[in-house]
């Protein structure tokens, strides 16, 4: 009907059966940023949120997001992920947080959302640890920037200008 995997020939969805593919290494990595008032970003980078270690709870938002994305999204796979990296960094030039998560596995399904839910926890978690000093916040950029594995093969997202 559509050629969208999840939709069945009477256009309804339906988790897609990856019992016939191929085992292969799958990774993905996503990026987003949360951009801020720079006074906020000194409360990040100083420590001093009054609701604590904004880095660290996010990076563990993150991990435990991607972990939970079947859980989130109807029709994802639950995946037994071999690797979940969430790396959030100072960045005074935006200013904010940059956030890239990277997970990977063996299997037969993709791990694309895994990373973006990572990402999107994690952004959203700093905003919840700071909001109460800057709701001027936002989150921009969320995105797919590598996908490897599978038939389809390697992704790479075009880099912004």
């Amino acid at each position: 009907m559509t050629g969208l995997s999840h939709l069945d020939a009477q256009g309804q969805a339906h988790m897609v059966d990856v019992g016939d593919k191929a085992e292969t290494t799958r990774v993905a990595i996503a990026e987003g940023n949360v951009v801020m008032q720079a006074a906020t970003l000194d409360i990040v980078r100083r420590g001093d949120a009054k609701k604590g270690d904004v880095l660290g709870t996010a990076r563990l938002a993150g991990i435990m997001a991607a972990k939970r994305t079947h859980e989130l999204i109807p029709l994802c796979h639950p995946l037994l992920i071999s690797k979940i990296a969430v790396d959030l960094t100072i960045d005074a030039a935006l200013p904010g947080v940059r956030v890239r998560a990277e997970v990977k596995m063996k299997g037969q399904t993709g791990v694309e959302m895994e990373a973006l839910t990572a990402v999107s926890i994690a952004c959203l978690t700093v905003y919840d640890m700071v909001k109460a000093v800057d709701r001027a916040m936002h989150i921009e950029g969320i995105r797919l920037v590598h996908k490897s594995g599978g038939k389809s093969g390697v992704y790479e997202a075009e880099q912004p200008a």
